[in-house]
């Protein structure tokens, strides 16, 4: 959550921030009387508590009808500290449920728009001509076929669509992945962990993913649970309600991910690139806030190394304020070149989300003025389906065998996959 003092001090910044994100202004104002009430109830209880205080030592002193009088107007005064209590709550909580609704302060560096209106920051690599090379490109539907890697089919029969086997070399090249990443992520300072994937309300709302997120959120309602959509939630809260010391900390979360790509009908509907389940190594990171914007930086030049290792052409995009996260101020995505589709489609992302999520998890740090919230930043080292689709149609061969990056050749033992 955005902090109190910033908004009440300058709420045309929170108000504007709001608007380039294609959300509501109009909640600022909501809570800035949301606010001022719940100011008013605290003075309004504390002051009764004092009054309460005072007259509770008179009693103590006091003797014959004086002490009769005194427990009489005792007893009124704590049915309306009682009241006024109840009161205090309430505006506690209504101010509080509109703060949640404000998203975080969108960095003036940000592409304003849409979707679309994100700005190429840079390119790298170039695009292979397969005409050179005298074929036309199989899609990695084909070639998982071929190379008996992938298998969608039985995946929708067990689990329906958006689903997947990876078998034989394909299975293989998610271990050779994961084990390249995590091995990178360590050699980087990154304590590599593998986390829940089940986790409580409380880890979902304070990461943001229970605001505009939540259509996505797959929510086991009896068990009142949520299954992550990134290891982003269950890294986040690690420290939840902790002060925390030797920032930065950094850390490499391992896990399945879980998505229901709602209001995704129609699209990306062939292979793996947009499924319910997959795995991921995720990159998560503590650090103070004037730390943030490099370490953001450090996170996306992490990311350009791992797709320089898997000899990938890729582009690098600032996204556009409208298509940001409730928790981001700016997001930075790697996207990788399709062949098949003639198009770059993102493969990993970074985000800055400053103080957002601290603020909401209660997670600080100490310095010489107390206590501060920490920033929390996260990055996509690795999504394995779309680095799988990647590396398959991007270093594919005419037989439908497929080069293996030299990167990944330690650990899968080969320097070419062959078809089965």
């Amino acid at each position: 959550m955005i902090d109190l003092k910033v908004l009440r001090e300058n709420p045309e910044l929170v108000r504007n921030s709001q608007r380039v994100r294609g959300e509501d202004p109009s909640i600022v104002d909501q809570l800035l009387v949301a606010d001022e009430t719940r100011r008013q109830a605290i003075v309004d209880f504390e002051a009764l508590r004092a009054e309460q205080n005072i007259l509770s030592k008179s009693v103590g002193s006091a003797k014959g009808d004086e002490k009769s009088a005194l427990l009489e107007n005792a007893k009124d005064l704590a049915g309306r500290v009682k009241a006024a209590d109840a009161i205090r709550a309430e505006a506690e909580s209504a101010a509080h449920q509109f703060l949640l609704k404000i998203s975080n302060l969108i960095d003036s560096a940000a592409p304003v728009g849409g979707e679309a209106d994100f700005v190429v920051l840079e390119h790298v690599g170039t695009p292979r001509d397969f005409s050179q090379s005298g074929f036309e490109p199989k899609d990695h539907v084909e070639l998982g076929k071929i190379l008996k890697a992938i298998d969608t089919e039985r995946g929708a029969k067990v689990s329906g669509a958006r689903s997947y086997y990876l078998t034989g070399v394909g299975a293989l090249l998610e271990f050779a992945l994961v084990n390249y990443a995590i091995s990178s992520a360590t050699r980087a300072g990154f304590t590599p962990v593998i986390p829940p994937v089940l986790v409580k309300p409380a880890a979902m709302e304070g990461t943001g993913f229970l605001g505009q997120a939540a259509e996505n959120v797959y929510h086991l309602e009896e068990d009142d649970y949520y299954l992550v959509g990134t290891s982003e939630v269950p890294l986040a809260a690690y420290h939840m309600d902790e002060i925390v010391d030797s920032l930065p900390l950094r850390y490499a979360g391992y896990s399945s991910c879980f998505r229901r790509e709602a209001g995704t009908y129609g699209k990306d509907t062939r292979g793996i690139i947009r499924v319910h389940q997959f795995d991921k190594v995720e990159m998560f990171v503590f650090c103070k806030l004037e730390d943030a914007a490099a370490e953001h930086q450090r996170l996306l030049q992490w990311e350009k190394d791992f797709l320089n290792a898997m000899e990938i052409p890729y582009r690098v995009i600032d996204v556009a304020s409208g298509d940001l996260g409730s928790s981001a101020i700016r997001k930075f995505d790697c996207e990788a070149w399709i062949p098949t589709q003639g198009t770059y489609r993102e493969v990993t992302s970074t985000s800055n989300c400053t103080e957002f999520q601290s603020r909401r998890l209660n997670i600080r740090y100490r310095d010489e003025n107390g206590t501060k919230p920490v920033a929390t930043l996260n990055g996509t080292l690795v999504a394995i389906p779309r680095m799988i689709v990647a590396i398959l149609e991007n270093h594919q061969n005419a037989d439908g065998s497929v080069n293996v990056p030299l990167a990944l050749r330690p650990f899968l033992g080969v320097d070419t996959l062959v078809p089965a």
